[in-house]
């Protein structure tokens, strides 16, 4: 042989099946490994939750009047508000101090106003109260983009639809995203809960709670004709059907089948989890018999189960939205979830389940100090509400290695900003992903020629909130 004979076009000519092989099996082996996005996964170090409770205050509560109190309002009340003004969506006017009591509970002392009474007496010692909270927006649909997905304009994964793809789903007869939203879709509706270029099993699946019967929740959970024994031979014939070998067929084939496979387990093997007359009388009568109180007890099951992650919306009809008679709409939405909200962390703490489980409590940003001015169109011209407020506002988060007892972060004196320990909602999604057992830096997904990930190019754990 001469010391040369093999050149570089000989030597691509000889390999380059092999080579091709060689490609073809590394891009099996990626598809097989995406081929079932639930299968449980180990996340990147160890998690201090497992699973997470999104409780949704749709609207914008007001931190004023609920977990950060404002004496200086008080103080100025029917006054020009001192300094400069923050833009918002609409005029303001005077200081307009809390018509909600406030008072310290637990033995942190935690101040919370009688809004949320039962909240406050059973459960002030869980709570981590971030007070310093800031987003981009003072406008509804990109402030709910943001807390709910991290990106207020273009189509990103909801939060949701990330620990999913990253943790898979322990609950094989169930989905790993479920919402539970009463009284129709909020603003911008199923965007909210969305997989956008995740896989599509990664997506919310979104629930009507307002019916009484809640073992009916499910469109079409049972088939009008077939027995399951016919269903399941459908199935199987559809499986044989679909190109072989699976890793190479088209995904969103798999996820169609994907999805009628779930399906089919849900109405054979998973639609208990919905009967809430399976629980005891007693346990009924703790979160109560409104729809807040069946959609907390049904959270409480679904997590139970192995559910990812579980959105519970509480105003999502008749949102926290208080431009005018903020005191009547507000006591309203807090009586019919507070009993359900205490209940549910006085539940998950008896069951040993709240140690691992991470529940969030929060809207889309808080609202102003200052009464909102009449604007025709927008308001009713009552001087008693307030507007939207997304320089500082108040979310609180309970269980999965938080550190229960304390306040985050302040506003200013009268609550405009947030002046000590800001905290965008890219930083608490970060300390989220953090408590779930994630670098939020290097939870990705590959899209579109770029590496894609929850917080984007921002967001910081924050540790103060981790106990």
């Amino acid at each position: 042989m001469e010391p040369a004979a093999l050149h570089r076009r000989h030597m691509l000519r000889a390999s380059g099946t092999g080579l091709g092989a060689l490609a073809m099996a590394m891009m099996n082996a990626g598809r097989a490994a995406s081929a079932d996005p639930l299968v449980p996964k180990a996340p990147a170090h160890a998690p201090r939750a497992r699973r997470l409770i999104h409780l949704f205050m749709n609207g914008g509560p007001s931190h004023l009047d609920s977990f950060d109190p404002k004496p200086e309002l008080a103080r100025h009340a029917g006054k020009p508000f001192p300094g400069p003004v923050p833009t918002t969506e609409r005029a303001t006017g005077a200081a307009m101090p809390s018509p909600f009591r406030f008072r310290q509970w637990g033995h942190s002392g935690l101040h919370v106003s009688d809004m949320f009474p039962l909240l406050a007496r059973h459960c002030a010692d869980e709570l981590c109260v971030v007070r310093s909270m800031r987003t981009d927006s003072p406008n509804h649909e990109p402030a709910l983009m943001m807390m709910n997905c991290g990106e207020q304009r273009l189509v990103r994964p909801s939060l949701g639809s990330w620990l999913v793809q990253g943790l898979g789903n322990e609950a094989r007869d169930l989905p790993g995203f479920v919402v539970l939203c009463p009284d129709g879709m909020p603003v911008q509706e199923g965007q909210n809960w969305q997989s956008a270029f995740l896989p599509a099993a990664c997506q919310g699946l979104p629930l009507d709670t307002g019916r009484p019967d809640t073992r009916s929740l499910v469109e079409n959970l049972r088939h009008p004709s077939l027995s399951s024994l016919a269903q399941r031979n459908q199935l199987d014939l559809l499986r044989r059907l679909t190109p072989p070998p699976i890793p190479l067929a088209d995904p969103r084939l798999e996820a169609r089948i994907a999805s009628m496979e779930l399906a089919f387990r849900m109405q054979v093997e998973g639609s208990d989890a919905f009967d809430l007359d399976m629980e005891p009388a007693s346990t009924r009568a703790l979160y109560g018999e409104g729809t807040q109180g069946r959609q907390m007890l049904l959270a409480r099951r679904l997590v139970e189960r192995g559910v990812r992650v579980v959105q519970v919306w509480t105003g999502a009809g008749q949102p926290w939205d208080s431009h005018d008679d903020l005191e009547a709409n507000h006591r309203r939405l807090a009586r019919d979830c507070d009993q359900a909200i205490a209940a549910l962390l006085v539940d998950l703490r008896r069951r040993g389940l709240l140690d691992d489980t991470l529940v969030l409590w929060g809207g889309e940003f808080g609202r102003t100090p200052t009464v909102e001015l009449p604007t025709p169109g927008s308001n009713l011209g009552r001087l008693n509400g307030r507007d939207h407020n997304p320089y500082g506002f108040t979310v609180w988060m309970a269980g999965g290695g938080v550190r229960a007892g304390t306040a985050v972060g302040a506003t200013d004196p009268f609550g405009f900003h947030a002046v000590e320990n800001p905290v965008h909602v890219h930083d608490l999604h970060a300390t989220i992903l953090h408590l779930m057992g994630f670098d939020h830096e290097r939870l990705t997904f590959h899209h579109a020629g770029r590496d894609f990930r929850l917080t984007d190019v921002r967001g910081k754990v924050v540790r103060e909130m981790i106990g």
